[in-house]
C-alpha cells in the first residue's frame, strides 16, 4: 500500500470517529437547568455608600493663663468624665495675685467706709449751715468715687479668681483624652491659645458620606414618578459593615444633608447619627453605609447566584421561548437578603437561570425545572435532617 493509500484510509477512519462523535453529542438530552420566574414586586430601596466616621464632638483643651504646665492628671487615650481635671498649671503666681486683689479691696472699702461717715456727719453740719454747701457736694462725690473703687476692685478679684481656676485644666465634655501636646514643665501661654491636649465624644458618632449628583437625580425622579415611595418626615435608617466585612449592630439615622452640590467631586454631603455605646468605631474609621431610602414599588429581584458578575458589568442566562438559553447584560441597584434588585434588562416572566448556567453557551437548548426558593429550601433541609 502506498504512502497516498495509507493517507487516505486515516482520513476515512477520522472522519467516521468525528461523525460518530457528533451522533453521540446529539443523540445526548439537552441539559437540566434550573430557572426562576421574577415578577415586579415592591421592595426596600437601599443604597449602599462608602463613609468615614468622625467624633461627635472634639473638645480641644487650650491654656487660658500664662504659666508652667505643673502636672498631667490623666493618662493618655483613656475615657475622661465632663469636669475632670486633665493638668495642673502651676497657681503660685495667681495666689499671689489674688491676695494683692484682695488687700486692694479691702482699702477700697474702707476708703468709701470713711467717705460715707464723712457724709453721715456733713449732713448736719450742712442742716445748721456750720459747713458749705460745696464742702458737702465734695464729700458725697468722694463717697461715690469710694464706691466705684470699691467695684472695681471687686471685679479684679473675680478676674483674677478666674484666672487661678483656670490653673486646674479640665475637660468640658465626655469623651477620649487624646496625646498631651505639651510636656511637665512647659511654658503655656494664653494669648497663643496653647494646645494641651483634645477630647474626642465616640458614642455617639458621626458617619460622613456623599452621593453623587446623577443618583440624586434619579432618585428625586423616581419619586416623582411614583416609582419610588418616600415619606419626606420620615427618619431615613443606616445600617453599617465594617472594614472586615461585620456587619455592625447598632442601626443609626440620617440627620444632616446638604442642599448644594460640591464642585470640585459633583456630589452631596449627607451624614448619619449612629450610637457607639461599645466603642467599636472609631474616628477616621471607613465603613460601607447602607441607607434605605424608601420602597421600590415596581422592582425586579433575581438570587445573586443567578448574576454573572464580570469587568464589564452584569449579566444572566436566560431562556427564551424556543428553550435555547441566551445571555443577557442587565443592571443590578442594591442587594437585599442575597438577592439583587435589576434596574434595567430584565422582564417579568422572563425564565432566568439561576444554577447550570456555567457550562452553557447561548444557542443551547436546556430543560427547565423550576429552583425552589430560600423558604422551600430550609423547610427541604429540615425534612432531611431528621
Amino acid at each position: 500500500m502506498g504512502f497516498f493509500q495509507r493517507a487516505f484510509v486515516v482520513a476515512a477512519l477520522l472522519a467516521l470517529v468525528a461523525c460518530g462523535e457528533q451522533q453521540a453529542q446529539d443523540s445526548r438530552p439537552p441539559p437540566t437547568v434550573e430557572v426562576t420566574t421574577p415578577e415586579r414586586q415592591s421592595v426596600p430601596n437601599i443604597i449602599e455608600l462608602p463613609g468615614r466616621v468622625q467624633a461627635f464632638r472634639i473638645a480641644e483643651i487650650r491654656a487660658r493663663v500664662d504659666g508652667i504646665v505643673q502636672e498631667r492628671l490623666y493618662e493618655e487615650g483613656t475615657p475622661v468624665e465632663a469636669g475632670e481635671q486633665l493638668f495642673q498649671i502651676d497657681p503660685r503666681e495667681m495666689r499671689a495675685n489674688l491676695e494683692a486683689a484682695q488687700a486692694r479691696l479691702a482699702r477700697a472699702r474702707a476708703t468709701a467706709e470713711n467717705a460715707a461717715q464723712d457724709v453721715e456727719r456733713y449732713q448736719g453740719l450742712v442742716e445748721k449751715q456750720a459747713i458749705s454747701q460745696q464742702e458737702f457736694d465734695t464729700a458725697q462725690a468722694r463717697l461715690r468715687t469710694a464706691r466705684a473703687d470699691v467695684e472695681l476692685a471687686e471685679a479684679e478679684v473675680q478676674s483674677v479668681e478666674l484666672n487661678l481656676g483656670y490653673t486646674s485644666v479640665e475637660t468640658p465634655i465626655d469623651g477620649i483624652a487624646g496625646r498631651a501636646e505639651v510636656t511637665v514643665g512647659a511654658l503655656v501661654r494664653a494669648a497663643e491659645g496653647t494646645l494641651l491636649t483634645r477630647v474626642e465624644q465616640v458614642d455617639p458618632v458621626y458617619v460622613t458620606f456623599s452621593q453623587s449628583s446623577s443618583d440624586l437625580l434619579r432618585l428625586r425622579e423616581q419619586i416623582a414618578t411614583g416609582e419610588l415611595e418616600f415619606a419626606s418626615n420620615q427618619k431615613i435608617p443606616v445600617a453599617l459593615t465594617l472594614e472586615n466585612g461585620e456587619e455592625y449592630p447598632h442601626t443609626g439615622y440620617v440627620d444632616f444633608r446638604a442642599m448644594s452640590i460640591e464642585r470640585s467631586t459633583g456630589t452631596v454631603q449627607a451624614r448619619a447619627q449612629v450610637p457607639n455605646p461599645d466603642e467599636i468605631l472609631l474616628p477616621g474609621m471607613f465603613v460601607r453605609a447602607r441607607i434605605s431610602a424608601g420602597d421600590l414599588t415596581d422592582a425586579l429581584v433575581i438570587p445573586q447566584r443567578a448574576v454573572i458578575m464580570q469587568d464589564q458589568g452584569a449579566s444572566v442566562m436566560v431562556v427564551g421561548e424556543d428553550g435555547a438559553a441566551s445571555s443577557r447584560n442587565i443592571e443590578v441597584g442594591s442587594m437585599r437578603d442575597g438577592n439583587w434588585v435589576v434596574l434595567d434588562g430584565l422582564e417579568s416572566g422572563e425564565q432566568v437561570i439561576v444554577s447550570g448556567w456555567q457550562d452553557l453557551r447561548s444557542g443551547t437548548q436546556v430543560q427547565t425545572v423550576q429552583a425552589r426558593d430560600k423558604k422551600q429550601e430550609q423547610q427541604a433541609g429540615g425534612e432531611a435532617a431528621p
